[in-house]
């Protein structure tokens, strides 16, 4: 089989990596999974041993050396020039004629289109959004955090809950349930005694993306700071979705946008419902949808519309994630 039959797709996030090995008309060949990706704490080479471990296992599972394209989207690619330096970094791999970088955001938008057209907003740890057009016109922003203009995902909103908890408990701001339920869900009884415990690392630090939940769940049983919150995070997805919209020229006319990462794939009532409300009266065009599908669809699919692929080999591949839920 030559190489224009096959694609590697690589998913790489702060948490894990997916790959896969892709023919040409879709048949997925392997699939591997492996550590995460996190260049800025590792350094690049390091980053992309990780990716090869993965790569190598899915390579020798399909009996390959070698594709025709690599179509990766990973984590912290946060802007263009970033993209080029992982892309350049991934191709003295040789395991690919070509590569294509893309942030990891632009898997989800594409795992849920049938062609690329769409937009999509991810909200996991962070929030990002992006946006493209089959003609190659996309629409993205840096999503560094608070410094690139960000508020929202996982360890946004943990932060707001203690921060208006702790006024709350000690007086500096407005009563909310938030000040109980928060230190609760630890065993704790106050918002000081939570606020030590994390200080002094005895509740360890990447267990506050737990409080995100009870915020929403404080939020369904009525408090109106915790609701308050819930309604800022529905402003921030449906603002960043129509600005994406309104750059790529498809604010009015009917388009998908994607709703992904772990706080909207959640389907909390409250923010669904928000968002969705949001979204009729800013953009009434926008097609509203949940994805679920896993990212290295996207990658995957991504790389067939790089090879031309027909849309037969397009469904063939996504029938085998969306059947598997990208369990090897």
């Amino acid at each position: 089989m030559g190489l224009t039959a096959r694609v590697l797709a690589v998913d790489a996030g702060n948490s894990k990596t997916d790959v896969a090995v892709v023919a040409a008309d879709g048949t997925v060949l392997a699939t591997a999974r492996g550590g995460g990706f996190r260049p800025p704490v590792v350094g690049v080479e390091t980053a992309v041993d990780t990716v090869a471990d993965t790569v190598g296992r899915a390579f020798a599972a399909a009996g390959v050396d070698a594709v025709a394209h690599v179509s990766a989207c990973l984590a912290n690619a946060d802007f263009p020039v970033e993209e080029e330096q992982l892309a350049a970094a991934l191709h003295a791999r040789a395991w690919g004629a070509s590569t294509t970088v893309r942030n990891d955001t632009f898997a989800v938008l594409r795992a849920g289109l049938t062609a690329p057209r769409g937009v999509a907003v991810v909200c996991g740890a962070g929030i990002n959004c992006v946006g493209m057009r089959p003609d190659g016109r996309t629409a993205r922003f840096p999503a560094l955090g608070r410094v690139s203009g960000d508020w929202g995902g996982g360890w946004g909103l943990a932060e707001e809950a203690l921060w208006h908890a702790s006024r709350a408990e000690d007086g500096r701001g407005a009563p909310t349930a938030l000040a109980r339920t928060l230190p609760a869900h630890f065993g704790l009884t106050s918002m000081y005694a939570l606020v030590e415990a994390l200080h002094l690392e005895r509740i360890a630090p990447a267990r506050r993306h737990e409080l995100a939940p009870v915020l929403f769940a404080t939020a369904a049983d009525g408090d109106p700071v915790a609701r308050a919150l819930v309604d800022r995070l529905a402003d921030e997805v449906v603002t960043m979705a129509t600005v994406a919209l309104t750059r790529l020229d498809l604010l009015a006319e009917e388009t998908p946008v994607l709703l992904g990462g772990g706080i909207l794939a959640a389907r909390h009532p409250l923010l669904e419902d928000g968002v969705r409300d949001l979204l009729a009266a800013r953009a009434p065009k926008a097609v509203p949808q949940v994805v679920t599908a896993p990212p290295v669809l996207g990658s995957a699919l991504l790389g067939l519309d790089h090879l031309g692929a027909d849309a037969q080999a397009q469904e063939r591949v996504r029938e085998h994630f969306e059947r598997s839920g990208g369990e090897r």
